[in-house]
């Protein structure tokens, strides 16, 4: 089994061109984008992440966030079938890359589509986003693969929001943290509030590490406050394109 391993991918020149659905299009600056990816990068090392790179994809506009491309349940490898037709052709060279690491590989298939980004997961359940990316069938079949792992499948229904990791997230405890307006919390069983709206995007990478974006400071504070090691980098040019902390990489424990 690999453990503690980032994939990622560098962003492409034509990041600009990367699909907006919730929020009003802005110019993106793909040379500030690239430095900013880079930081991401370095604080996924710093904490003790070996980082593995996938192919360059640079007609690809998204194809920087990986973990849309993928689920990793212990040693288990859910390879997605994208909701836009557009990213399908991400999901080929991440399926090269899961085939050379020690993890079992299967797919969504048939009608279901599956964007990683709506996946959490939290010890033994596994909270998945009805989005406008991922559909009944597709959770259907996420409960049955993950079954075989002693996972349940909670799914939860969005509201005007791109994945459910736009929503909420958790922490290292399996505490969970989001905008409520965002989702239905009656599936949930308690969500603390976020005190901003990146402050719902959290990417564990320890015990008591975590890595959240630079527009949520308040929220950064607080865990800091609560003894938690918080990485915090810049993200800008991606936030633009409704990515956050957690889409940029596929961590792999």
């Amino acid at each position: 089994m690999v453990e503690r391993t980032a994939l990622v991918r560098r962003p492409s020149p034509r990041l600009g061109e990367g699909i907006v659905t919730h929020i009003d299009r802005q110019p993106v600056d793909a040379a500030l984008a690239a430095r900013q990816h880079e930081a991401y990068v370095a604080a996924l090392e710093a904490a003790g992440w070996h980082v593995r790179w996938l192919p360059p994809a640079d007609d690809l506009p998204d194809a920087v966030f990986v973990e849309d491309t993928v689920v990793v349940c212990d040693d288990l490898a859910v390879l997605a079938r994208p909701g836009t037709p557009e990213r399908a052709p991400e999901v080929a060279s991440m399926e090269e890359m899961i085939a050379g690491l020690e993890l079992e590989m299967v797919r969504i298939e048939g009608e279901g589509t599956l964007d990683g980004g709506d996946v959490l997961q939290v010890g033994h359940t596994v909270y998945a986003g009805r989005s406008a990316r991922t559909n009944e069938d597709a959770l259907c079949q996420l409960a049955r693969l993950l079954a075989t792992r002693g996972r349940r499948v909670v799914p939860v229904a969005l509201n005007d929001c791109l994945h459910l990791k736009t929503a909420m997230t958790a922490l290292p405890d399996g505490s969970l943290i989001g905008i409520p307006e965002l989702l239905d919390t009656s599936a949930l069983p308690y969500l603390g509030v976020a005190q901003e709206t990146a402050g719902a995007h959290i990417a564990v990478l320890g015990e008591k590490q975590v890595l959240i974006a630079a527009s949520a400071p308040r929220t950064a504070d607080h865990l800091g406050a609560e003894g938690y090691d918080v990485s915090v980098v810049d993200i800008g040019e991606f936030e633009k394109l409704e990515g956050c902390v957690t889409c940029l990489s596929v961590l792999i424990r």
